[in-house]
């Protein structure tokens, strides 16, 4: 079976009726994009990094510290020991 012969002709948009429910839209070109963004936005950006802050830097921290511990040890084994060729000539 095909799906043109299921929706006759129409589109995805106009399937069914709907009755008794009421919609209002507003165009985009009415709409401000921006309202609100400095005197609501920036409080509100700096009131969820504050609450999220302590949460998220600790496992970042936690990583660098393990990640530079191995660096060092890494470069630490690399060199040789100057003991062992003390009585080379």
């Amino acid at each position: 079976m095909r799906l043109s012969s299921i929706l006759n002709g129409q589109h995805f948009g106009n399937l069914a009726k709907v009755h008794g429910i009421v919609t209002y839209k507003l165009s985009p070109f009415e709409q401000r994009a921006f309202a609100g963004a400095i005197s609501k936005g920036l409080p509100n950006m700096v009131r969820r990094f504050r609450s999220n802050v302590f949460i998220v830097t600790p496992p970042f921290i936690l990583g660098y510290l393990i990640y530079d511990l191995t660096e060092r040890q890494h470069t630490a084994l690399l060199r040789k020991n100057p003991a062992d060729y003390a009585n080379d000539e």
